[in-house]
């Protein structure tokens, strides 16, 4: 991987992607000023914006243009910035800070915060559903909103936060803590790759095949590496409260497995992710400094 293609590649993603939120939010001044501020607040912290990055990524592997690809990388980002609301709340994680900053209960108040992630969840669909830049048929929109709601509901990611709640304090095996990890955090990640991949004219049933089996690998991956860095890391590096799911009893990767493992099992993953990718041409190359990008990332 060449560091420096992966950061240009990154800046480019995080760059469009920010401009085309902030033609989609409403404008802080705009009544409900302070709901309004919220969700601004919420949206435009310090993220990675790995989702969306993964939406153009794929997109440009099967040969489709970025500038048809903002609605969609918007509508994943709006959705994990709504989930990242929610699971700061104290009925759920109960967390101070997120990307650095106050989280948005701390920075407004708990109700204005669950309407925020409530409004940003909406709107995610709302741009899907009506966004012109897309030049999607009707066909193509329902699509990717049926792959969003199931990546984001009871079959996604909201079940999968419904099963770490429920874990808490329990010992689960491997294949449950995968379970609850591929809906908790896998979920949005391949529907961002599958969103981007449905934009595409002419892509073959392998093509789609193979994304999708990327997308499930270094989803897992990135959870592996969120529990270990919830051990190594920092507070002020990963930008939230470290140790977090030891203080809550929660169970992890490297508590099941020990960290050495843990780490062997995001490579793993890493690789049968590429593998994945064999088919594809140098245009995939960002979906693959990705994965090691996410394996290899300080927070």
């Amino acid at each position: 991987m060449s560091r420096d293609s992966l950061q240009i590649y990154l800046s480019d993603c995080q760059e469009r992607v920010e401009r085309a939120l902030d033609h989609c939010l409403p404008l802080e001044s705009v009544q409900p000023e302070r709901l309004h501020a919220a969700m601004r607040y919420s949206v435009f912290g310090s993220g990675k914006r790995i989702r969306p990055v993964l939406v153009y990524a794929a997109g440009r592997a099967l040969g489709v243009e970025p500038k048809l690809l903002d609605t969609p990388a918007c509508a994943v980002e709006l959705i994990h910035c709504y989930s990242l609301i929610h699971d700061d709340l104290p009925a759920m994680d109960d967390d101070d800070l997120r990307r650095g900053n106050p989280t948005c209960h701390r920075r407004f108040d708990e109700a204005t915060a669950i309407l925020a992630g409530d409004a940003l969840q909406s709107l995610a669909f709302r741009i899907l559903s009506r966004d012109k830049s897309m030049k999607s048929d009707c066909g193509i929109r329902l699509q990717m909103i049926e792959a969003l709601a199931l990546a984001s509901g009871s079959r996604g990611m909201a079940g999968g936060q419904a099963l770490d709640l429920d874990a808490v304090g329990k010992e689960l095996n491997l294949a449950e803590l995968e379970n609850m990890h591929i809906h908790k955090t896998g979920a949005l990640i391949r529907a961002s790759v599958k969103l981007g991949s449905l934009q595409a004219a002419g892509a073959t049933p392998d093509q789609f095949k193979g994304l999708d089996h990327y997308s499930k690998c270094i989803g897992l991956a990135f959870q592996v590496v969120d529990d270990i860095l919830d051990v190594e890391g920092d507070t002020e590096t990963l930008g939230k409260t470290r140790g977090k799911d030891e203080l809550n009893n929660k169970p992890t990767y490297p508590a099941l497995l020990g960290l050495e493992s843990a780490r062997h099992m995001a490579q793993r993953l890493r690789e049968e992710g590429l593998e994945s990718l064999r088919s594809l041409d140098r245009r995939a190359d960002p979906l693959r400094w990705l994965a090691d990008f996410i394996v290899e990332r300080s927070r």
